[in-house]
């Protein structure tokens, strides 16, 4: 997720300057996730299941990715991009073509299991044409081979991600539908894979990606090759590489580790990122369940986007975080990285239970209690800009509205704790968590998660917080 920084800049996420005096007086950070599924075109009749609502163009349901494995070589001084993008997926039905979103350098080949593919592009869309016909509920590997310079993607409402060369490097932040920048990928939200990244660059700097390290990194003559592996299924906007001048500092918590990195250039270190990544790590263990993946961590960058962001297992943050921020992206590592949401319209179940998380996490360290919170937000008046948008689906350009998506989502949840109680409440954290672990989830799987788990009719609080654009009614205490 992206994250709203406590010194009032907004970030891509949030672009509404109405209700703000309520969000400052709580000293509330917030993130956010973004995702992209939907159509390319597979087999010969179109593909198969229905494209996001929000982003009809990204994606492909005509086969089901497996594994990623991308080398990347890249050199700062000209920012010049090699690399070779090896795909093994299954196809779900017979394809004679299907598609991929790509938007990145110049491809020079493409090969389906060793033999040379057909291939145009058309925007987004790599469509490929392999030799021979795939058939349904067969692995196949598409490799592609590019060069050029990556650019970032730069949308009105949604701001500026995917790769971002910076003054030492390069990094790619994928929320939404960023990675189609640097590599070729099926953008379905709901299409996770696991993943191989080999990073070479210019000896004297340091790569990091997803995952845990594979071995030392490898120096042939002045370039150096780093081998990172994430192997839990990752959705792509959560995908992440880091290239540049950086200190690293390797720790545990527990038997997990724990790795850190900061740009020594910019302002501080990672000290405090790599402390409270640990106590927001066993904090969440205690309230959420056990940790989703292999290793933690975090980055710390000079990127000049304003905003931080949930990548698996290592967020990246623009800038030095401070402990709400690093809460609140550590949070998702549960809620939005290991359960995905169908589709982007349910992005409050990101970054509500993240922001709930925060308010939980001050509660419990000194700060205002989660009721206390919610008593001030519910005070804005019912005709504030405050209430205007549907959290559960704020529409494609409003996806990051704080308020609407991060705030209210929090209300919700808060109002399902209170009306189902503490006991009911918290244990649906810790089911919710493991039962869609790995997997994608819609507020109607909560919904009826939540009416089991306590025996409470919720559709109409479900209705009224989450689908109604308009102050709903408080919660039953």
């Amino acid at each position: 997720m992206t994250t709203w920084h406590r010194t009032g800049h907004p970030t891509r996420k949030t672009r509404k300057t109405t209700g703000r005096r309520a969000v400052a007086a709580l000293g509330l950070a917030c993130a956010m996730v973004v995702l992209t599924a939907a159509p390319g075109s597979a087999g010969s009749g179109g593909p198969v299941g229905a494209p996001d609502p929000y982003f009809p163009l990204a994606g492909n349901q005509g086969y089901d990715v497996e594994h990623y494995d991308l080398d990347l070589d890249f050199t700062p001084a000209t920012d010049l991009l090699v690399a070779r993008a090896a795909i093994k997926a299954e196809a779900h039905r017979d394809l004679t073509r299907f598609s991929l979103d790509f938007s990145g350098p110049a491809v020079e080949r493409v090969d389906v299991d060793g033999r040379p593919a057909a291939y145009s592009r058309d925007g987004q869309e790599l469509t490929v044409v392999p030799a021979a016909k795939i058939r349904a509920g067969r692995d196949f590997t598409v490799t592609v081979r590019y060069r050029g310079t990556a650019a970032p993607i730069e949308d009105p409402a949604l701001g500026v991600y995917g790769w971002i060369n910076t003054d030492d490097g390069a990094v790619a932040l994928n929320e939404p539908d960023g990675a189609r920048s640097w590599y070729p990928v099926n953008d379905d939200v709901r299409d996770k894979a696991t993943y191989t990244f080999r990073i070479t660059a210019p000896a004297g700097l340091t790569a990091l990606a997803n995952g845990e390290p594979q071995g030392r990194p490898r120096t042939v003559g002045d370039r150096t090759t780093a081998t990172w592996s994430m192997r839990k299924p990752m959705s792509s906007y959560l995908s992440m590489i880091a290239i540049g001048r950086f200190t690293v500092t390797d720790g545990r918590v527990g038997r997990l580790p724990n790795i850190t990195a900061y740009d020594p250039a910019g302002d501080g270190d990672d000290a405090a990122l790599h402390r409270t990544t640990a106590d927001a790590v066993r904090w969440g263990q205690e309230r959420i369940g056990r940790y989703p993946f292999d290793s933690t961590g975090g980055i710390i960058d000079r990127i000049d986007v304003g905003y931080a962001l949930e990548t698996q297992a290592r967020p990246v943050y623009d800038g030095e975080p401070d402990e709400a921020t690093i809460v609140h992206e550590i949070a998702h590592q549960w809620f939005g990285n290991s359960v995905t949401p169908k589709t982007w319209a349910d992005l409050w179940l990101n970054e509500g239970f993240a922001s709930y998380a925060e308010m939980l996490w001050q509660e419990e360290h000194g700060g205002p209690t989660a009721q206390e919170v919610f008593d001030r937000l519910y005070a804005t008046p019912a005709a504030d800009d405050f209430w205007h948008l549907k959290t559960a689906d704020p529409g494609r350009d409003d996806l990051f509205d704080y308020e609407a998506v991060y705030l209210r989502g929090a209300m919700a949840l808060h109002a399902l704790r209170t009306t189902i109680g503490d006991r009911d409440f918290f244990t649906l954290l810790k089911v919710w968590a493991e039962k869609y672990r790995y997997g994608s989830a819609d507020t109607r799987d909560l919904m009826n998660l939540a009416r089991r788990i306590s025996g409470e009719d919720v559709k109409p609080l479900f209705d009224a917080w989450l689908y109604t654009a308009a102050k709903p009614p408080p919660p039953r205490r």
